[in-house]
Order: structure tokens, then C-alpha cells, then sequence
């Protein structure tokens, strides 16, 4: 049964057509800099705030980070930990995800086992989810030690997506990569949403709003974006993107 955070989303989805959601890397965050990302993100109409990075040590920072975006935004908090270091008790929810072309089991489930006895502990809601690293991966990628889904291949990231649906995952993430130059093509997005019948994220290399409603003419049914809300310019950009990709204007 769907908690309170996963209806949130299902529900926005089905307004909006498509959503946007901050990525916020605590790692590289102090917490009185996450108050004023919070409060642009309020600003900009981002659906949700997703927390996590790849490389997550402190637990302590992530605590304090979290509580200040949760000070300063009534949005829900999401974790996305790339290891059990990124799991925080203040969260609302967490991406509860395997990476299905790492060649690593701990990533596949091992993490997963470590973790979900805090989870359960913390009462957070965990959101089951398959990530798929494509084309350049970026750090996600060589830390999850993925075999990356090439983007010229759209039919192997959509038989990816399709296993994770059959497992039981009630999310797939498709994940260009943090930074990288070139996003998800509008092909892979397309041959994927058509495989699978549950939401599709698409994160990596997004920073305009071309860009945005590309991916959402294309089927992503929420765009993840990080840096870009840093600033008050920035803001404005993730508000143009937030009004631009919903379904009743472009899709």
C-alpha cells in the first residue's frame, strides 16, 4: 500500500503531468546554505526536495542539513543515499533503490539489507525504486561501479526498467550522471516509458528549460535537477522549468 509521500507524488503526477524535484548534495552543503536553497526551492514550485550524493560520510552534516531544509520548507524531504551513510531519521522518505546494472551485489542489495532496519527504525517511508545509470554515469556511476546503459541502446535501458517494474519497484530512475553535458535523450526516456506502466524519474545534465521539456514531451514523469536552485536566478530558472513541463502546456 502507498504511504503518504508516494500518493503526494502519484497524485502531483496526475495533476501536473510532469514534476520537478531539487537534488540537494549535503556534502557540499552547510546547513545556513541549505535554509536559502530551501526557501528558492519553495519559490520555484519544485514538487520535492531530494537529499543525498554519492559520496556521503558525515553523518552528523546530514542531519543538520536536513533539519535546516525542513526549517525553512514545507516540502517533503527525500532521501537519496548512495550508501547507508545517507540514511538521516529527520526524513520524510527515502529512495529505497538498487542499481540494477552495477556489477557490485552490494549495490544491487547489500546496502538495502544494511539499511532497512534503520529505516523501519526511524519510521521513514521508503519508496522502492530501480536506478539505472546511462550514458556517462558520472560519480554515481564509478562508485556504484555500474556497467553504464550506452545511450545509443534506448531498447537495454527499457529491458532494464521493465525487470525492475517485474521485481516489484514502483519507480524507475533513469541517471545521466550529475554534471554531465549531454542529458538523457528524448529516445531512451520515450522506449522506456513505453516498456513500464509505473513513473519514470530522469535526473543528469538538465539545466535549461529546453532541455526539461524535451524530457517531458519525451515521458519522464519527474525531472530532477541540483545546482541550478542555488541561486535567486536560479530560482527563477527551476520556476520557468516547474510551469513548462506541465502536461496541460507541452505534453
Amino acid at each position: 500500500m502507498a504511504g503518504p509521500i508516494e500518493r503526494y507524488l502519484l497524485d502531483k503526477i496526475r495533476v501536473d503531468g510532469t514534476i520537478h524535484m531539487t537534488l540537494i548534495d549535503p556534502e557540499k552543503t552547510f546547513p545556513y546554505e541549505a535554509v536559502k536553497i530551501a526557501e528558492n526551492a519553495n519559490f520555484s514550485g519544485t514538487a520535492a526536495i531530494m537529499i543525498g550524493g554519492s559520496t556521503v560520510t558525515s553523518q552528523k552534516q546530514l542531519d543538520e542539513v536536513v533539519q535546516a531544509i525542513k526549517s525553512a520548507a514545507n516540502l517533503p524531504l527525500i532521501l537519496f543515499p548512495g550508501n547507508v551513510s545517507g540514511i538521516s531519521s529527520h526524513a520524510d522518505a527515502i529512495w529505497f533503490m538498487s542499481m540494477l546494472n552495477s556489477t557490485d551485489p552490494y549495490f544491487l542489495i547489500g546496502a538495502q539489507i544494511l539499511g532497512a532496519p534503520y529505516i523501519k527504525k526511524f519510521q521513514i517511508e521508503p519508496l522502492s525504486m530501480g536506478y539505472i545509470i546511462v550514458g556517462e554515469g558520472g560519480t554515481a556511476g564509478k562508485v556504484g561501479k555500474a556497467i553504464p546503459v550506452p545511450y545509443n541502446n534506448p531498447e537495454l535501458a527499457a529491458a532494464h526498467a521493465l525487470a525492475g517494474q517485474y521485481l516489484g519497484m514502483r519507480f524507475i530512475y533513469l541517471e545521466g550522471g550529475s554534471g554531465v553535458k549531454i542529458p538523457v535523450p528524448p529516445e531512451m526516456i520515450r522506449a522506456v516509458k513505453q516498456a513500464i506502466d509505473i513513473p519514470l524519474i530522469v535526473g543528469g545534465g538538465i539545466r535549461s528549460t529546453e532541455a526539461a521539456i524535451v524530457a517531458s514531451n519525451a515521458g519522464a514523469d519527474a525531472i530532477v535537477t541540483g545546482n541550478l536552485i542555488e541561486t535567486s536566478e536560479g530560482a527563477q530558472r527551476v520556476a520557468q522549468i516547474t510551469k513548462a513541463i506541465k502536461r496541460n502546456l507541452h505534453r
